[in-house]
């Protein structure tokens, strides 16, 4: 089924990434000049070519909205969506890309949920969210719950960065009996982040609680990371799983 991934014994181990069977990278930051990833045109314009070069044909990317730091707009976003495109088609390059957003769940996201404001979504009704990676928001639960009761799919965006949770993993349940999917970032695979974060993308992992997997692609120092991962035992069991929704986004 996966001839790059062959079980063969005879076969020779991967010498090259090569993302193709994801076809898909839903979680990226890839607008110029928005927020803490790429700052120009020509910056998106190269990791989107080394992207491909991975086997990456569609990309989904995903700038912060986080109101103390980043005060994107779905017009905004969309701006800058529009002159990424038209630099593409200008420079040849075949590439699909939309754009979503990572909501940070604050105040602010609490406040559009209250008013019914369209949210940026990867896909139908999926969203992608994130909260502190210091300390277990007070109503973590409660923000989730609202955005389901409108009819949202909340993605929790890289669950094991959230080291606090180590000793904490019951929330890891009560989310996913909630309904929420679950999005690694690939690089935690290989101790990009930490130890901890590795430690716990391998459990959940192992939980069968990913649905979903993402570059997080800031810059080039996240693009070298990527080329670690190909022989990364989990990675290619998540592959293998049929549990992954990239290719169908």
């Amino acid at each position: 089924m996966f001839k790059f991934f062959s079980k063969s014994k005879n076969a020779a181990p991967p010498t090259k990434a090569d993302f193709s069977l994801l076809k898909t990278d839903m979680h990226s930051h890839l607008l110029p000049g928005i927020d803490d990833g790429s700052q120009d045109i020509q910056t998106t314009l190269d990791l989107i070519k080394e992207m491909m070069e991975l086997g990456f044909t569609k990309f989904i990317t995903t700038p912060h909205i986080m109101w103390d730091m980043y005060r994107n707009t779905p017009a905004i976003i969309n701006e800058k969506l529009e002159l990424v495109r038209q630099a593409l088609a200008e420079a040849g390059i075949n590439a699909e890309i939309h754009a979503a957003a990572e909501y940070f769940l604050d105040e602010h996201v609490e406040d559009l949920l209250s008013r019914n404001e369209k949210l940026l979504t990867v896909k139908d009704n999926m969203v992608l969210c994130e909260f502190s990676m210091a300390y277990e928001p007070r109503n973590l639960k409660d923000v989730l719950f609202q955005m389901q009761m409108q009819g949202y799919q909340p993605i929790i965006a890289h669950p094991e960065r959230y080291i606090y949770l180590e000793g904490n993993k019951d929330l890891y349940e009560e989310l996913k009996a909630s309904g929420c999917y679950f999005q690694l970032n690939v690089l935690s695979l290989s101790g990009h982040y930490g130890r901890s974060q590795q430690e716990l993308a391998i459990y959940l992992a192992k939980k069968g609680y990913y649905e979903l997997i993402g570059t997080d692609l800031h810059g080039t120092r996240h693009l070298d990371g990527l080329h670690t991962v190909i022989t990364n035992t989990v990675f290619h069991k998540l592959l293998e799983s049929g549990k992954l929704l990239n290719a169908s986004l």
